[in-house]
Protein backbone atom coordinates (compact mmCIF):
# COMPACT_ATOMS: atom_id res chain seq x y z
CA UNK A 1 0.00 0.00 0.00
CA UNK A 2 0.99 3.67 -0.26
CA UNK A 3 2.72 5.36 2.71
CA UNK A 4 0.48 7.94 5.02
CA UNK A 5 2.25 9.60 7.11
CA UNK A 6 1.43 8.60 10.48
CA UNK A 7 2.34 10.15 14.19
CA UNK A 8 0.35 7.81 15.51
CA UNK A 9 1.06 4.32 17.08
CA UNK A 10 -2.45 3.33 18.10
CA UNK A 11 -5.66 3.93 15.84
CA UNK A 12 -8.63 2.57 17.20
CA UNK A 13 -11.81 2.38 15.40
CA UNK A 14 -15.42 2.38 16.01
CA UNK A 15 -17.19 -0.04 14.24
CA UNK A 16 -20.94 0.75 13.43
CA UNK A 17 -21.07 3.20 10.98
CA UNK A 18 -17.23 3.44 10.90
CA UNK A 19 -15.65 0.65 9.44
CA UNK A 20 -18.99 -1.56 9.00
CA UNK A 21 -22.39 -0.01 6.79
CA UNK A 22 -24.45 -1.05 9.39
CA UNK A 23 -26.53 1.76 9.66
CA UNK A 24 -29.60 0.91 7.84
CA UNK A 25 -29.59 -2.51 9.63
CA UNK A 26 -29.67 -1.12 13.08
CA UNK A 27 -32.01 1.57 12.16
CA UNK A 28 -34.43 -1.29 10.64
CA UNK A 29 -34.33 -3.21 13.64
CA UNK A 30 -35.48 -0.91 16.06
CA UNK A 31 -38.07 0.11 13.81
CA UNK A 32 -39.11 -3.59 13.38
CA UNK A 33 -39.07 -4.06 17.17
CA UNK A 34 -41.47 -1.61 18.07
CA UNK A 35 -43.92 -2.41 15.32
CA UNK A 36 -43.47 -6.03 16.78
CA UNK A 37 -44.41 -4.97 20.32
CA UNK A 38 -46.96 -2.12 19.35
CA UNK A 39 -45.20 0.65 20.59
CA UNK A 40 -44.46 4.12 18.35
CA UNK A 41 -41.92 3.48 15.71
CA UNK A 42 -39.22 6.16 16.15
CA UNK A 43 -37.83 7.86 12.90
CA UNK A 44 -34.59 6.76 10.92
CA UNK A 45 -32.80 10.10 11.85
CA UNK A 46 -34.08 9.41 15.86
CA UNK A 47 -33.07 5.35 15.34
CA UNK A 48 -29.85 6.66 14.05
CA UNK A 49 -28.99 8.63 16.43
CA UNK A 50 -28.17 6.50 19.05
CA UNK A 51 -25.87 4.62 17.12
CA UNK A 52 -22.66 4.18 19.04
CA UNK A 53 -24.45 4.36 22.59
CA UNK A 54 -24.73 0.88 24.51
CA UNK A 55 -28.31 -0.64 23.34
CA UNK A 56 -29.90 -0.20 26.73
CA UNK A 57 -29.01 3.75 26.82
CA UNK A 58 -30.00 3.95 23.22
CA UNK A 59 -33.46 1.98 23.34
CA UNK A 60 -34.21 4.61 26.45
CA UNK A 61 -33.74 7.23 24.08
CA UNK A 62 -34.95 6.21 20.80
CA UNK A 63 -38.45 4.49 22.47
CA UNK A 64 -39.00 6.28 25.25
CA UNK A 65 -42.40 4.62 25.59
CA UNK A 66 -40.38 0.92 26.49
CA UNK A 67 -40.87 -0.43 29.59
CA UNK A 68 -38.10 -2.69 31.69
CA UNK A 69 -40.81 -5.08 31.43
CA UNK A 70 -40.78 -5.15 27.74
CA UNK A 71 -37.04 -4.95 27.93
CA UNK A 72 -36.32 -8.67 27.23
CA UNK A 73 -39.13 -9.43 24.54
CA UNK A 74 -37.86 -6.06 22.94
CA UNK A 75 -34.22 -7.03 22.89
CA UNK A 76 -35.11 -10.55 21.29
CA UNK A 77 -37.55 -8.76 18.30
CA UNK A 78 -34.12 -6.62 17.92
CA UNK A 79 -31.87 -9.18 17.52
CA UNK A 80 -34.46 -11.30 15.23
CA UNK A 81 -34.59 -8.56 12.74
CA UNK A 82 -30.51 -7.38 13.04
CA UNK A 83 -29.57 -10.96 12.41
CA UNK A 84 -32.71 -11.25 9.11
CA UNK A 85 -30.06 -8.37 7.51
CA UNK A 86 -26.80 -9.83 8.46
CA UNK A 87 -26.42 -11.39 4.62
CA UNK A 88 -26.58 -7.57 4.06
CA UNK A 89 -24.14 -5.74 6.23
CA UNK A 90 -20.30 -5.40 4.90
CA UNK A 91 -17.72 -3.12 5.15
CA UNK A 92 -17.35 0.27 3.61
CA UNK A 93 -15.06 0.17 0.39
CA UNK A 94 -11.30 0.74 0.90
CA UNK A 95 -11.80 0.16 4.63
CA UNK A 96 -9.47 -3.75 4.05
CA UNK A 97 -6.60 -1.91 2.37
CA UNK A 98 -6.24 0.92 4.63
CA UNK A 99 -6.18 -1.64 7.56
CA UNK A 100 -3.56 -3.35 5.40
CA UNK A 101 -1.68 0.05 5.14
CA UNK A 102 -1.91 0.94 8.57
CA UNK A 103 -0.82 -2.19 9.84
CA UNK A 104 1.92 -2.56 7.48
CA UNK A 105 3.31 0.66 8.93
CA UNK A 106 3.40 -0.87 12.52
CA UNK A 107 0.42 1.18 13.73
CA UNK A 108 -1.54 -1.14 15.91
CA UNK A 109 -5.35 -1.05 15.69
CA UNK A 110 -7.97 -1.27 18.03
CA UNK A 111 -11.89 -1.00 18.52
CA UNK A 112 -14.28 0.76 20.43
CA UNK A 113 -17.97 0.00 19.83
CA UNK A 114 -21.05 0.10 21.72
CA UNK A 115 -21.81 -3.42 20.04
CA UNK A 116 -21.90 -6.26 22.95
CA UNK A 117 -18.64 -8.85 23.02
CA UNK A 118 -21.06 -11.68 21.44
CA UNK A 119 -21.99 -9.06 18.75
CA UNK A 120 -18.25 -7.74 18.03
CA UNK A 121 -17.36 -11.47 17.70
CA UNK A 122 -19.75 -12.43 15.05
CA UNK A 123 -18.49 -9.66 12.79
CA UNK A 124 -14.69 -9.85 13.21
CA UNK A 125 -15.25 -13.42 12.96
CA UNK A 126 -17.69 -12.52 9.25
CA UNK A 127 -15.39 -9.90 8.22
CA UNK A 128 -12.19 -12.32 8.81
CA UNK A 129 -10.86 -9.38 10.81
CA UNK A 130 -10.01 -10.52 14.10
CA UNK A 131 -6.40 -10.72 13.89
CA UNK A 132 -6.44 -7.30 12.38
CA UNK A 133 -7.27 -5.85 15.81
CA UNK A 134 -4.41 -6.07 18.67
CA UNK A 135 -7.41 -5.31 21.42
CA UNK A 136 -11.19 -4.16 21.56
CA UNK A 137 -13.79 -2.70 23.72
CA UNK A 138 -17.45 -3.21 23.96
CA UNK A 139 -20.02 -1.81 25.68
CA UNK A 140 -21.49 -4.77 27.94
CA UNK A 141 -16.97 -4.49 28.99
CA UNK A 142 -16.77 -1.16 30.00
CA UNK A 143 -18.41 1.83 30.18
CA UNK A 144 -20.17 3.20 26.72
CA UNK A 145 -18.87 6.41 25.34
CA UNK A 146 -18.84 8.92 25.65
CA UNK A 147 -17.55 7.74 28.38
CA UNK A 148 -13.70 7.39 28.07
CA UNK A 149 -12.92 4.33 30.02
CA UNK A 150 -12.67 2.23 26.62
CA UNK A 151 -9.80 4.39 25.40
CA UNK A 152 -8.25 4.78 28.48
CA UNK A 153 -8.13 1.01 28.79
CA UNK A 154 -7.13 0.47 25.03
CA UNK A 155 -4.22 2.79 25.96
CA UNK A 156 -3.40 1.27 28.99
CA UNK A 157 -3.59 -2.61 27.48
CA UNK A 158 -1.53 -1.43 24.31
CA UNK A 159 1.01 1.09 25.87
CA UNK A 160 0.31 4.02 23.95
CA UNK A 161 0.33 7.39 25.39
CA UNK A 162 -2.45 9.63 24.85
CA UNK A 163 -1.14 12.15 21.97
CA UNK A 164 -0.21 8.83 19.88
CA UNK A 165 -3.54 7.75 19.58
CA UNK A 166 -6.26 8.62 17.06
CA UNK A 167 -10.08 7.91 17.48
CA UNK A 168 -11.93 7.18 14.20
CA UNK A 169 -16.12 7.09 14.64
CA UNK A 170 -18.82 8.59 12.57
CA UNK A 171 -20.96 9.85 15.78
CA UNK A 172 -20.61 13.10 18.32
CA UNK A 173 -20.56 9.95 20.66
CA UNK A 174 -17.15 9.21 19.23
CA UNK A 175 -15.79 12.26 20.42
Amino acid sequence: GEQIDMPYSLVVFDWDGTLMDSTNGIVAAIQGACRDLDLPVPSASAASWVIGLSLESALRRAVPELTQAMVPRFLERYRTHYLLRDPDLKLFDGIEPLLGTLAGQQVRLAVATGKSRVGLNRVLAATGLRDVFQATRTADETFSKPHPAMLHELMQELEVEPERVLMIGDTSHDL
